[in-house]
């Protein structure tokens, strides 16, 4: 039996309440506390074994490789093509003072749709 020691002055021979103490003292609340909750942690790991292996499956399918850097270059080289020709007929009169603009930032676009078509597919 635990018995309050001289930490705050108590009677050595004074028994404890029912439950342990804070002192470090576990009584059997506290250890069928501890059993249910280790219970109940085996049960939810053991749940998310059984009904995660499948989404192992998908994980490893949606990381394969897809794209290569060679392709998603193709594939952004065709969209900022495609856009700045849309840009260039939208700009009217405006096109010959927007062109150092336009050339400057078609290689910014180029380069961001390559690594993004790349790094999606």
């Amino acid at each position: 039996m635990c018995y309050d020691g001289s930490r705050h002055g108590g009677s050595p021979l004074v028994p404890l309440r029912k439950g342990g103490s804070r002192h470090g003292c576990a009584g059997a609340g506290d250890l069928k506390l501890l059993a249910l909750l280790l219970v109940v942690v085996l049960i939810v790991v053991a749940a998310l074994g059984y009904f995660g292996a499948p989404l192992l499956e998908a994980t490893a399918t949606a990381l394969a490789p897809g794209m290569g850097l060679k392709t998603g270059i193709l594939w952004g080289f065709g969209v900022t093509v495609t856009l700045f020709i849309l840009f260039a007929l939208v700009a009217g009169d405006g096109l010959f003072g927007e062109l150092p603009f336009m050339l400057g930032a078609f290689f910014l676009f180029f380069a961001v749709f390559s690594l993004l078509i790349t790094w999606i597919f």
